[in-house]
C-alpha cells in the first residue's frame, strides 16, 4: 500500500490538474460562443453567393473550366485540423478518414496532393512520409478570411492550372456542443452548381455573365473553404470544451478515490499505533 505522503501528493497533484482542465473548459466555452456566431453569420453570405452563381450558371451556356468535370488524374485533399491537441477525437477522426480514403483511392503519391490547415494534420502526414504541398499553421481561434486568403486562392489556382482535377475538403461539421460530424465535401469542380435550378430572383448583370463568372467562381470556391474553416473552428472549441469537462469529472472521481484510500491508510496507521501502545503497556505489566 502507498504511504500517506504518496497518496497526499497524488491528491494535491490531481487537484492542480483539475484546476487547469476546469480553466481550459471555461476558456473553450467562451471561444465556442464566438466561433458559433462567426459560423452562423457567414451562412447568409454563403447562401447568397451560391444563389447568384447558380442563377448565372443555369442561365448561360458558358463552359467555364471550374464548372466542368474532367478526367481525374490527380486529386487534391484539403484537410482542416487544429494546431493544438487536448480536443478529444477532433483531429484523429478527420485524419483517420482522410488516410483511409487515400489508401483506398491511390497507389502512388503522384495521384494526389495534400493541403493542410493546422499543425496536427501537417505533422501527421509528414510522419508517414506523405508529402504536404501547401500548409498553414498558427491561425487565430477566430480567423478572418485574410488569414487564409493566400492558401485558399493558391488551392483554387491549382485546379485552374490543372495541377489537380478534383478538390475535396475534410473537416468537422459543428452540429452541437457535444456532436461534431466528420465531413467530406467536394469543392471543385463546381459541376453541381450548373445543374441546380436557377434562383427565383431576377437579376441583371453588368458586364457579361461570362466575365462575372471569371471573377465570382474563384471567390465562391474560396468562400467554401473559409466556411468550412469557421465550421471546423466551432467544432474544435466544442470538442476541447467537452474533453476538458470529461477530464475535470475524471479528476473529481480520482480525488474521491484517493481521499478514500488516504482515510483508510490513515485509519490503519492509527489502529497500528494504538495496537503497539497497548502491546507495549501489556509487556511492562
Amino acid at each position: 500500500m502507498a504511504s500517506l505522503r504518496d497518496i497526499k501528493g497524488r491528491i494535491t497533484s490531481t487537484k492542480k490538474t483539475k484546476q487547469i482542465t476546469k480553466a481550459m473548459e471555461m476558456v473553450s466555452a467562451s471561444k465556442l460562443n464566438r466561433a458559433e456566431q462567426n459560423a452562423k453569420s457567414f451562412v447568409p453570405y454563403s447562401d447568397k453567393i451560391q444563389e447568384v452563381v447558380t442563377n448565372i450558371a443555369a442561365g448561360t451556356s458558358s463552359r467555364h473550366p471550374m464548372l466542368q468535370a474532367r478526367e481525374v488524374k490527380r486529386r487534391g485533399y484539403l484537410v482542416i485540423t487544429s494546431d493544438r491537441g487536448l480536443a478529444g477525437a477532433y483531429n484523429s477522426s478527420i485524419l483517420r478518414k482522410v488516410y483511409q480514403r487515400i489508401r483506398e483511392k491511390h497507389t502512388s503519391a503522384d495521384e494526389y496532393k495534400i493541403i493542410t490547415i493546422g499543425r496536427i494534420g501537417r505533422d501527421f502526414f509528414r510522419k508517414r512520409n506523405i508529402p504536404v504541398d501547401k500548409d498553414i499553421t498558427g491561425l487565430s481561434d477566430q480567423p478572418n478570411f485574410a488569414d487564409i486568403k493566400d492558401i485558399a486562392s493558391e488551392t483554387v489556382q491549382m485546379f485552374t492550372d490543372e495541377e489537380i482535377d478534383e478538390l475535396y475538403i475534410y473537416y468537422n461539421h459543428y452540429v452541437s456542443a457535444i456532436t461534431q460530424e466528420v465531413t467530406e465535401r467536394k469543392v471543385l469542380p463546381l459541376s453541381d452548381v450548373s445543374k441546380d435550378k436557377a434562383a427565383s430572383g431576377s437579376y441583371e448583370y453588368e458586364p457579361s455573365e461570362e466575365q462575372i463568372l471569371d471573377v465570382l467562381l474563384p471567390q465562391y470556391a474560396e468562400s467554401l473553404i473559409y466556411g468550412a474553416l469557421l465550421d471546423g473552428k466551432a467544432s474544435e472549441h466544442a470538442a476541447r470544451m467537452t474533453a476538458m469537462k470529461s477530464a475535470t469529472d475524471n479528476a473529481d472521481e480520482l480525488i474521491g478515490d484517493l481521499t478514500l484510500s488516504y482515510n483508510r491508510a490513515r485509519q490503519a496507521a492509527i489502529t497500528q499505533e494504538i495496537t503497539e501502545i497497548v502491546g507495549g503497556a501489556a509487556a511492562l505489566e
